[in-house]
């Protein structure tokens, strides 16, 4: 689960991790008093749940009153694209209006799981404020790694090598080793799979500061962190995923016209690359679970069918706990609720085939049996 700025700031603030002094302002009435009691500059911020805001004209640095309540008045509200919003962009509804620092150096930090090792790699590099996908493509040997034992965490060797490889001089060395400190031990208290900061400054007043803050929270531990859980804003949220997500479905909009259902989460990735490999586009990933009931199947469809885009769906079934005679009449039960016109290929294995193949085949509905993987590619096709 990801949180905004703000909230991730906050968390910062309680574990002794300097941030900037910040407001929040929701509303266009609030602009004029927030600015009014800042010292200039002040950095305006939009709060949404995406990277590149800046590059998109959601992060503004003000150096007048007057300018700051423009840029105010400009991002609050505004329709912000970036790279990870997608050509529709995401409304802001949210402003972190910043004090502004005096920078000496911008540094790069991210701390996260490094699944293949075992192991928590901190990340950081000499170039903070650049996309770091850009400097590990043009000068990786600026990309600092250290990688930490989750079992007897965060050792003074690895502080050593941090300090020494973004060349911390010594005066401030100390603090910033009781900053990493901190970090590190905010990501394992929260089981965080990301924290990042870019860029962690140092100021020309030999200060150090968090100017951004990323948090992402493993959504399997929040039922641990009841604070978390009431960060979540569910206005970022697709809307379809949402209510999907109320009926125990594990639902992902895409972009292309096949929808698909499916038990079971690899056999869905693998469903994905199977209408890909026939020449058109999953509308979405939908897995039912194991045990999917008509109902389930049933909410599955309308979650389905109100994405425009789908013009076909694609029921791939593995009956093991979810038998196919089973899957069969609530497939048949729910497409007869929803009054679907669309065309549905399915393909189903396991116990009770036949059965469930014969329940389609009499039920006198826009269906179409597939016989094996390679069939439903070709039926796929030509929808």
């Amino acid at each position: 689960m990801k949180i905004h700025e703000y909230q991730a700031k906050e968390l910062f603030k309680n574990a002794g991790i300097p941030v900037p002094e910040g407001v929040v302002c929701r509303t266009k009435k609030e602009i004029s008093g927030i600015v009014a009691t800042m010292k200039m500059p002040v950095a305006v911020k939009a709060q949404i749940l995406a990277g590149g805001r800046g590059k998109g004209g959601g992060v503004v640095l003000a150096k007048s009153i007057e300018s700051a309540q423009k840029a105010a008045d400009t991002i609050l509200g505004m329709q912000l694209v970036t790279k990870q919003t997608g050509e529709t962009g995401t409304e802001v509804k949210t402003l972190l209006i910043e004090q502004g620092v005096n920078i000496s150096r911008e540094l790069y930090i991210s701390i996260l799981v490094d699944r293949d090792r075992a192991a928590i790699v901190i990340i950081a590099s000499q170039d903070g404020g650049m996309d770091i996908e850009t400097v590990a493509e043009k000068t990786p040997e600026r990309i600092l790694k250290v990688y930490v034992n989750p079992l007897l965490g965060l050792q003074g060797y690895h502080l050593r090598e941090l300090t020494n490889g973004l060349d911390i001089p010594g005066d401030i060395a100390k603090s910033f080793a009781t900053i990493f400190r901190n970090l590190f031990r905010l990501f394992m208290q929260y089981d965080c799979s990301l924290l990042e900061i870019n860029p962690l400054v140092i100021t020309k007043e030999d200060t150090v500061f968090a100017l951004d803050a990323k948090v992402d929270i493993d959504s399997n531990s929040l039922f641990r962190h009841p604070d978390i859980v009431a960060m979540h804003d569910s206005d970022e949220e697709d809307e379809l995923e949402a209510e999907a997500a109320t009926h125990g479905l594990n639902y992902i909009r895409l972009e292309g016209t096949i929808g698909s259902m499916v038990n079971g989460a690899g056999l869905a990735m693998a469903t994905m690359d199977l209408i890909k490999q026939a020449g058109v586009e999953p509308a979405n990933f939908l897995d039912v679970g194991g045990g999917a009931s008509a109902e389930m199947v049933e909410n599955g469809f309308r979650i389905i069918l109100r994405d425009p885009n789908v013009r076909g769906i694609f029921i791939n079934i593995f009956g093991g706990i979810l038998r196919c005679d089973i899957l069969a009449e609530g497939v048949v039960a729910a497409m007869q609720k929803v009054d679907l016109s669309l065309p549905v290929v399915v393909r189903m294995e396991g116990t009770n085939v036949d059965a469930g193949r014969k329940i389609l085949a009499e039920s006198g509905l826009h269906l179409t049996n597939a016989t094996d993987l390679t069939h439903a590619a070709t039926l796929l096709a030509a929808i």
